[in-house]
């Protein structure tokens, strides 16, 4: 028997072995052609003649791998190994194994699979093996059809420096239809101001999108019960009401589960890429993002089931776009042309006597820069600041409450305490 004979010999098969010999008798016993008996196996006539001289010859031990027991002719050298070893205690410590891959290629030039790199580091003890539990199993929506049809925003506080800047917020902006990221704005605090400036670089490089994907927090909706005057509408909801862009808010997390994915995912790969890149700065970390979101959409974003996009391009000026997402409010001229915004008193400056403007109707347009424009129906008037008072200090949420405390220690020159990195 097979079996038999493959014990006097020390030598045991596999399964695939075992059937090559079954199709190899098969055929020494005339029952079946080579050719058929090749094809049966998924060999070549050439390599299943070559099989059949082994039986003849050797017996069952022919058929058996004689690389079995030995190293393989691909096993990383020793001093490789080391090397890697090194990188990763030194270099890469608390990278995961894929991307811990992907910089050992491209900045050491060690071609490496990211298997090899998480074996290695369960060895070095840098890495544990996760058990995996039982997860909520949530419907899954269909991804939008067209690029530009539904973009999920959301804003990650962060240690995203670690130790080398204070903790921010990363805004990002990401096309449902083909997981694309359209835009990263890091700002001090997830605020208006800070999504507005995330807006402004989508529009200006995509055009607008039919609908946006937020979250039910103020910034993006009115939750006061209560509130009765307004038009019910916060000064996000009216910029897109005046581009055209439609909000929707979800109900839970999961429901924009996009984002939230790629939130996770920035947390872990942005960081580290911008501690390779020795980043510790918001101003840095803007001028960085353009490039990092590059190759984020080449590795992770999939092409859109129908390729046209529906977005509208922007066919005005950026001066124009900013005028949009100007803040607007309404105030009423005194008889002496004067008004208040801000805890800042403005006179409104006209050659003449100005009779015709008393009592006027004005619209003022705040710009993130600082800048303000007092419009009066199709005219832009000129004003002049002649005096400030005392304004309360704005009131602040979870979300905005660390960027407060940070300017006020960085008023007072007060040393910082050392930044824990921690998830996000």
């Amino acid at each position: 028997m097979l079996g038999d004979a493959m014990a006097e010999t020390g030598l045991w098969m596999t399964q695939a072995e075992r059937d090559r010999a079954y199709w190899v008798r098969q055929s020494i016993e005339c029952r079946l052609g080579q050719a058929e008996a090749a094809e049966r196996v998924g060999l070549s006539v050439r390599q299943f003649k070559r099989l059949v001289r082994k039986a003849k010859t050797e017996g069952d031990a022919g058929l058996v791998s004689h690389q079995r027991g030995r190293p393989s002719n691909n096993r990383m050298s020793a001093a490789l190994r080391g090397r890697i070893a090194t990188l990763l205690r030194d270099k890469y410590p608390d990278f995961g194994a894929t991307l811990a891959a992907e910089k050992l290629l491209e900045l050491d030039g060690i071609v490496v699979s990211a298997e090899t790199i998480r074996q290695m580091q369960i060895g070095l003890g840098l890495w544990r093996p996760k058990r995996r539990r039982a997860r909520r199993v949530f419907q899954l929506r269909q991804r939008r059809p067209r690029f530009g049809e539904l973009i999920q925003i959301d804003g990650s506080a962060h240690h995203w420096f670690e130790r080398r800047g204070p903790r921010c917020a990363l805004i990002v902006f990401i096309d449902d239809a083909s997981g694309r990221l359209t835009a990263l704005r890091f700002a001090p605090a997830e605020t208006t101001a800070a999504y507005l400036a995330a807006l402004r670089g989508h529009v200006l490089d995509h055009g607008r999108p039919l609908a946006f994907y937020s979250d039910r927090h103020g910034i993006f909706r009115i939750n006061a019960k209560d509130a009765t005057s307004g038009d019910g509408k916060t000064e996000f909801g009216r910029v897109a009401d005046r581009l055209g862009i439609e909000p929707i808010h979800a109900l839970t997390p999961q429901a924009k589960g996009r984002v939230e994915r790629a939130n996770q995912t920035l947390q872990d790969r942005l960081v580290k890429e911008m501690r390779l890149a020795g980043i510790g700065s918001i101003e840095a970390a803007n001028g960085f993002a353009p490039a990092f979101m590059a190759r984020f959409n080449a590795k992770f974003a999939v092409p859109p089931r129908d390729p046209a996009s529906a977005h509208r391009p922007w066919t005005k000026t950026a001066q124009a776009l900013d005028d949009e997402l100007a803040r607007r409010e309404q105030r009423v001229l005194s008889k002496a042309l004067t008004f208040r915004s801000g805890g800042t008193m403005y006179c409104v400056k006209t050659p003449g006597p100005g009779t015709a403007l008393r009592g006027a109707k004005v619209t003022l347009h705040h710009f993130p820069d600082g800048a303000l424009r007092v419009h009066y129906k199709d005219r832009i008037l000129p004003v002049t600041a002649y005096a400030r008072y005392a304004m309360p200090a704005p009131a602040v949420d979870g979300k905005t409450i660390d960027a407060r405390i940070d300017a006020m220690i960085a008023a007072r020159h007060i040393p910082n305490a050392a930044v824990e990195t921690v998830p996000g």
